[in-house]
């Protein structure tokens, strides 16, 4: 399996990370109703089973639960893992020490000594200045703690400072990672994308089928329920719209035996310094999401999917 290494100098990871924020959410994603742990565990064991061995989780999903999980499916396992999780900047964090309070928390969580990432999960930070965010995460990296640091949801400024910050340490920040997908571009048009390029940022890229918008799942006729309900995204004139892309997926998807998904995630790997982070909370999705990797769409295919999907950067 092909593999990326994550900034400069970071370990190196297979492009393609499980998302588990559904993993012991009850908020968005109904955790315990309709799934619960047996069903997360069956994605992560068919995720290994599939190669895919990079997972991405945080301290707030299902308020420590999914670090948990993840956690006690580690042990079950003897395959290598990596781990990327997220320090959350709430106010009363303005230490040094609160940063490495919480990485040690969700270590305990997870039953590790070391994690691959660790993440600021967004750039607001309060009282906490980035210096002193930035010193400590530093700090992790020289004790063996982490390999690497990111950021989420970082501009392109905020990105740079952090860089800056973390080079004269002698650490290179290693990711940002941000929405994007065929049908959320914005982070081309603010520079983000140009900006890791040129810093050597691994983008990772979360909702990357556009909360299943690009699964096909959904149409003008089978609208979702739930919280998407609230999306006018979902809206019959929704997806509508989308329907050009769609059949543009369904078609480069049939020559290959693959999905829609599939395609839409392959376009995203192709980008050059880009995961994809799709959720799983069942074998199912997770053995679709592995379906991303193996193959990659043409040159032509790539720019066709491009060129369609310009509206979405605005």
């Amino acid at each position: 399996m092909t593999t990326i290494t994550l900034g400069q100098n970071g370990p190196a990871v297979i492009p393609l990370c499980v998302g588990t924020w559904a993993w012991g959410d009850k908020l968005f994603w109904n955790y315990g109703s309709n799934y619960g742990a047996a069903e997360v565990e069956a994605a992560f064991k068919t995720s290994l089973d599939s190669g895919v061995n990079f997972f991405d989780t945080a301290e707030v999903y299902g308020n420590g639960l999914s670090e948990e999980l993840l956690g006690q499916f580690l042990k079950k396992t003897t395959q290598p893992v990596q781990i990327a999780t997220k320090f959350g900047p709430v106010p009363w964090r303005i230490t040094g020490k609160s940063v490495s309070d919480a990485l040690s928390a969700s270590l305990k969580r997870l039953q590790v000594e070391q994690i691959a990432l660790y993440q600021v999960h967004w750039p607001f930070t309060f009282l906490l200045s980035q210096e002193t965010l930035m010193n400590a995460l530093a700090d992790e990296v020289k004790q063996g703690r982490i390999q690497a640091v990111g950021v989420s949801n970082y501009s392109v400024e905020q990105m740079r400072q952090a860089h800056k910050i973390l080079a004269a340490r002698g650490v290179p920040l290693a990711t940002n990672q941000v929405r994007y997908s065929l049908l959320s571009r914005q982070v081309e048009k603010q520079g983000i994308v140009s900006a890791a390029r040129e810093l050597g940022v691994t983008i990772l890229a979360y909702s990357p089928l556009a909360q299943g918008l690009l699964t096909g799942k959904y149409t003008a006729q089978e609208q979702p329920t739930g919280a998407r309900k609230m999306d006018s995204r979902f809206s019959k004139s929704g997806i509508e719209k989308i329907e050009l892309v769609m059949s543009t997926l369904r078609k480069m998807g049939k020559k290959r035996d693959r999905t829609p998904a599939q395609v839409a995630l392959n376009w995203l790997i192709a980008q050059n310094g880009v995961i994809p982070i799709p959720g799983a909370k069942t074998a199912k999705q997770a053995a679709e999401n592995a379906g991303a990797l193996g193959w990659n769409l043409s040159q032509d295919e790539v720019n066709q999917l491009e060129l369609m999907t310009r509206p979405w950067r605005e």
